[in-house]
């Protein structure tokens, strides 16, 4: 089965992001948010996640799966949780 969409679901009010796959500029396959310029791309060393361009951090990540044990397809279904400054927040990825 090929994931070409999933939701993160934030669980501390309900909103909710829709990622869809698509290519980045450079060319490499990742998935980006419906509504706006970020995205969840695979890093060889990190697994899945959400990658800040601009600063080159980590934004956000699957909370109990190892990269080693993360699909090469798709991010992993389950608990995410992102970090922006001072915030984070904890999510539940869904395949739709």
């Amino acid at each position: 089965m090929t994931i070409d969409r999933f939701e993160l679901r934030r669980r501390s009010d309900d909103l909710v992001y829709v990622f869809v796959r698509a290519a980045e500029p450079g060319g490499r396959s990742g998935f980006r948010r419906a509504d706006g310029d970020y995205w969840i791309v695979f890093e060889p060393d990190l697994g899945w996640v959400a990658w800040n361009d601009e600063s080159q951090d980590v934004a956000g990540r699957p909370w109990n799966t190892l990269p080693t044990d993360q699909p090469l397809d798709a991010p992993p279904e389950g608990e995410w949780v992102s970090k922006k400054g001072a915030k984070s927040y904890v999510y539940d990825l869904v395949y739709i």
